[in-house]
């Protein structure tokens, strides 16, 4: 019956009856057993502390005869203190030389027999050299769970996604086989994995296919994403950044007329960067001509001058993505893309996993996701120590700040992932947890020691003040007598020069409010007043190419910096014209 009926799915992709009938009978069975899981989870968290120590020995115990385990005398571990005792907290550089057999074929130097490694996800750090971690089949079903448990709670907020079955979603996902290991083992993203790997029956309710993974071209892909999507009853967006989804609406609206165009004719512009393999692979997809749904949109676009997704998507019941963190200075923008919808975050992930599942719109924290890794913490006034105390997920004080310490199904055990995280409730032992900011975003040209969090405080205070909105930002030092930082933003976003001025004196006094050593800096003139550098429109596009291309990571899981500590940084931006200004 299953075989029939993805067979039918297949054929009728293009036929929205079709996909209906078969979301309405596949959809909820599915979501019934999805309801049971988030509901074991959650029963889970009343006996977080045990949950914890059971999972922690049972990984020890299976991974106790790999190289790592031998080398950390896993055999003697018989909890939680003993793990601390014999295994250090290190970074990745500490896990390298093991993770550089298994990517040779030697499972064994970090997992026990039977582990089977899928593939390799790629990080999208600031490396030269991506980092590989490895999804391991146990990896891989961990991460999954926790991707269902997070569904079924966004979906049970808001019901009525589940109409007729379960409303279409857009959602992202990039190449799982960017490389290969010299073993043979795949690179990239486990996204595309997991899109991969995802049963026929449950892929039709999604807009973009597996194959739409290997388009490279950013803006190509985000094409075909509207080309499948604007001309749906949409029920939710996925994606990691907020950025994503706005770049999205906006190539719609800049697009409207080759988008209108190829959904009325059934057709998909020769002009975007998409390979043959793709194109034929979602034919099925686009072949169908939707004059009506065109002239709807065309409609749109004759009253308001623009296409926007609040009015192809009306009936948008969420959209989910990041919201702590750098991302509000993202989300101020989609009042005027989305309308008023909910946005629910998706949680704490990684490559090395997923850590958190909120469960609740509006706000960043999410449940520590116990089910599927040991966690530990170190407070953020260790930060920095050789051996540096951990706290275990029970024992959090509401209201602190640490750094985040998973083990993982993937081989990372005590690992140093540099997330700052704050604690802001429990639910039953499990604590919520808000992410802040990667520890690793700090500038300090003369000891001031300024955070990203701090610069995306001031920037955000500054905007909400003046009744102003950046479409992003950047916080860039420069070397000079005194040395100083530059605010970039693009071109446009600002209407005039008396505009700049009173925001970059805004900026300026909010970074002394939140940063008592940069405001004693430049009380004694050993650091510079913050300066405007417009730079040329589309310069973030090419900003975020440009650090993928040199990380390796993935579109979707693309962040934004607002503030880097690299000096040369600046070179990289054309300033649209001679307007480079400074205030004292």
């Amino acid at each position: 019956m299953w075989s029939s009926l993805a067979a039918i799915a297949t054929q009728g992709m293009g036929d929205p009856r079709m996909l209906n009938t078969i979301r309405k009978y596949v959809g909820l069975p599915l979501v019934h057993r999805s309801q049971r899981l988030a509901r074991r989870f959650l029963r889970q968290t009343r006996d977080s502390r045990q949950v914890q120590n059971d999972l922690l020995l049972s990984r020890i115990a299976r991974h106790a005869d790999s190289q790592f385990g031998r080398d950390h005398h896993f055999g003697e571990i018989k909890s939680p203190a003993d793990f601390r005792r014999r295994v250090p907290v290190g970074g990745y550089d500490r896990h390298e030389p093991y993770i550089d057999r298994v990517r040779q074929g030697d499972t064994s130097a970090l997992f026990g027999a039977g582990t089977e490694v899928l593939m390799f996800a790629l990080t999208s750090g600031t490396t030269n050299r991506p980092k590989t971690i490895p999804v391991t089949r146990e990896a891989l079903k961990d991460y999954r769970e926790g991707w269902t448990i997070w569904g079924i709670m966004a979906f049970d907020a808001h019901p009525r996604i589940l109409d007729s079955g379960l409303k279409p979603i857009l959602q992202l996902a990039s190449d799982w086989r960017e490389s290969f290991t010299p073993a043979g083992i795949p690179c990239g993203a486990i996204t595309g994995l997991t899109a991969h790997m995802q049963n026929p029956l449950i892929r039709i309710t999604y807009c973009m296919p597996p194959s739409a993974s290997k388009i490279k071209d950013v803006e190509s892909k985000y094409y075909l994403a509207l080309r499948l999507s604007a001309y749906r009853d949409l029920g939710a967006t996925i994606a990691a950044s907020p950025s994503t989804i706005l770049a999205i609406a906006r190539l719609g609206d800049r697009e409207k007329q080759t988008l209108i165009r190829d959904i009325a004719d059934g057709t998909l512009d020769p002009k975007w960067s998409i390979p043959d393999e793709v194109r034929q692979a979602v034919r099925i997809r686009t072949r169908w001509k939707r004059r009506r749904t065109a002239r709807r949109l065309e409609a749109i676009v004759e009253r308001t001058g623009r296409l926007l997704p609040k009015d192809y998507w009306p009936n948008l019941d969420f959209l989910a993505n990041w919201t702590g963190g750098t991302m509000g200075a993202y989300l101020r923008n989609y009042p005027e893309y989305f309308g008023d919808h909910p946005v629910r975050d998706i949680g704490l992930i990684a490559s090395e996993g997923r850590f958190t599942i909120p469960i609740a719109d509006g706000t960043p924290a999410g449940v520590l996701d116990i089910r599927h890794h040991y966690f530990e913490f170190i407070p953020e006034d260790q930060a920095g120590r050789d051996d540096p105390e951990t706290v275990e997920a029970a024992d959090l004080i509401e209201g602190r700040r640490y750094f985040l310490v998973p083990t993982t199904a993937g081989g990372l055990y005590r690992y140093m992932i540099h997330d700052l995280v704050r604690c802001v409730g429990f639910e039953g032992q499990a604590p919520l947890i808000e992410f802040l900011s990667k520890g690793a975003h700090f500038s300090s040209l003369t000891g001031e020691k300024l955070s990203e969090y701090q610069v995306v405080e001031a920037v955000s205070n500054a905007q909400r003040r003046l009744g102003i909105r950046l479409t992003a930002f950047l916080v860039l030092p420069s070397w000079g007598d005194p040395p100083f930082y530059n605010l970039l933003f693009e071109e446009g976003d600002l209407p005039d020069s008396s505009t700049e001025s009173r925001l970059i004196a805004e900026v300026e006094e909010q970074l002394q409010r939140v940063n008592l050593e940069y405001e004693n800096k430049r009380a004694t003139q050993r650091l510079g007043p913050i300066r405007a550098f417009r730079i040329a429109p589309g310069s973030w596009a090419d900003f975020q190419r440009r650090r993928l291309a040199r990380s390796g990571g993935t579109v979707e899981q693309y962040k934004q910096p607002c503030l880097l500590s690299d000096l040369e940084a600046l070179e990289g931006f054309r300033p649209p014209g001679p307007r480079i200004s400074a205030h004292a």
